[in-house]
């Protein structure tokens, strides 16, 4: 059960001269989901006048434990049956394969010549249906790019545009890795809000995040929190159109 599944504690809500805020807390108990120590999470979402969605978390903890949190946000610029026209640039020269259980195998791995090359703009239908062992593994794109920016640093790691309706959407983040998924495993079960129904890569994912199965892989990026340390995260998602 994720913490998307939780009761969260608003905090505080209010328009000041960074935009329309919401603070929310959610605090997990030692033991809960099996992670050790009482983890207290502050997520914190402003809307500002640039058309941006901002959020900012940050944790703490009791006893050392591991955090990897992120936005698991999909979206379709044009609200039609699927992703596959929407042009994607990801600022990454590798990504992490993973095994037949979407495990990384630890490789970094060039996008240089594969299906996995967004670093100049690119349909997603473009090579979606090639044939590649990772997109058989995955039935399309569910996979964590190393993002190119320097660490810590907060920029943009993927631009989404859409040309019917001319929307634009940048992710900047302050994380090292970046997964994309392209709805893979959207079957048409879940509704939407006009009645119809979510159907097979009817939407996208841009998830700014630290690598899958970084407490196991000591080579990628650390996401052990340990007392006395606090855990920090930006996300930001700004719009714009043509």
């Amino acid at each position: 059960m994720g913490f998307d599944k939780v009761l969260w504690t608003a905090t505080d809500a209010a328009v000041n001269s960074a935009g329309a805020q919401l603070r929310l807390e959610y605090v997990s108990r030692d033991g809960e989901q099996g992670y050790p120590g009482t983890l207290s999470v502050d997520a914190t979402y402003t809307l500002a006048d640039d058309d941006s969605l901002r959020l900012e978390c940050t944790a703490t903890t009791d006893r050392p434990t591991v955090v990897n949190l992120t936005q698991h946000s999909y979206f379709n610029l044009n609200g039609g049956s699927d992703v596959l026209g929407h042009v994607l640039q990801i600022h990454a020269q590798r990504y992490t394969p993973t095994d037949e259980q979407q495990i990384p195998t630890g490789e970094l791995r060039a996008v240089a010549g594969s299906p996995f090359d967004f670093r100049q703009p690119m349909t997603i239908g473009a090579q979606i249906g090639a044939t590649d062992e990772q997109l058989r593994i995955a039935n399309g794109y569910d996979h964590n790019w190393v993002t190119d920016k320097s660490p810590d640093d907060l920029a943009v790691v993927a631009s989404l545009y859409e040309p019917i309706s001319g929307r634009r959407l940048q992710v900047l983040s302050d994380q090292p890795g970046l997964q994309f998924y392209s709805g893979n495993s959207l079957n048409g079960k879940l509704s939407r809000p006009d009645g119809r129904w979510y159907g097979f890569r009817s939407g996208l994912c841009l998830e700014p995040q630290h690598f899958p199965d970084s407490p196991n892989r000591p080579e990628f990026p650390s996401v052990v929190l340990r007392p006395g340390a606090v855990y920090e995260c930006t996300i930001i998602h700004r719009f714009t159109a043509e």
